[in-house]
């Protein structure tokens, strides 16, 4: 019996294929190049709007395609402090990351915390505002989005940012970048820079839970 060779090339395939994954199991892109956010010490504001969630498998669905002229709000019980000091008394994020899905039709933006999952909202706004003092952030795009997550922190006790991220300019088609706007008292606020062509663009926000008990909040935004 002659024994037969697999050929170099197919070969060479099968591993590039398998290197060639571009997103997790949350949909974002994992973090190539990655900076701590600086944080951001001003007050936050809060805002009226429900949303009912539905499973949707590992990965649920907690507001469907829908465009929140309104703010779109997921409400979840955190008991605080959510670890006895010396630690964390919030849920604190550590990672932002960003992935596109041109096959699905969406891009993605992706915030994780180490703790439970606070309760989050997003919504249009005419302008993101740093919380408390007002002054206008700067993003790309002409339509941006309002996202805050409470009660929720993204820096240590020493007031070190605890959060990974990928540089503020994301350059997908629609989804263009992002911004921190606060991050003090227990809210968390961020700006999204949006592409249109006219009218505001359908979102979709979801949740996950990672293997390493990391809880993923996801803000999914129509590429057209």
């Amino acid at each position: 019996m002659r024994l037969q060779r697999v050929p170099l090339l197919a070969s060479v395939v099968v591993l590039l294929a398998a290197a060639c994954s571009t997103t997790d199991h949350d949909g974002a892109a994992p973090p190539t190049s990655t900076a701590p956010m600086t944080a951001v010490t001003t007050p936050a504001t809060t805002a009226p709007a429900t949303a009912a969630p539905s499973a949707a498998g590992g990965w649920r669905v907690t507001y469907g395609w829908a465009v929140p002229s309104a703010p779109a709000r997921v409400a979840h019980t955190v008991k605080v402090p959510v670890t006895p000091a010396p630690g964390e008394p919030l849920p604190v994020l550590v990672q932002i990351q960003v992935g596109d899905h041109p096959a699905e039709g969406f891009s993605r933006i992706s915030f994780a915390f180490r703790g439970p999952t606070p309760s989050y909202q997003a919504g249009y706004v005419a302008q993101v505002e740093s919380d408390g003092t007002g002054t206008p952030v700067s993003l790309p795009g002409d339509t941006f989005l309002s996202v805050r997550f409470d009660p929720a922190q993204a820096h240590d006790r020493s007031g070190r940012s605890t959060v990974h991220a990928p540089p503020p300019a994301i350059g997908y088609p629609t989804l263009r970048g992002w911004a921190a706007a606060g991050d003090f008292e227990g809210h968390l606020s961020f700006g999204l820079g949006v592409r249109t062509s006219s009218e505001p663009l359908p979102v979709r926000l979801g949740e996950s839970t990672r293997p390493d008990g990391t809880h993923v909040v996801s803000v999914d935004v129509r590429r057209g």
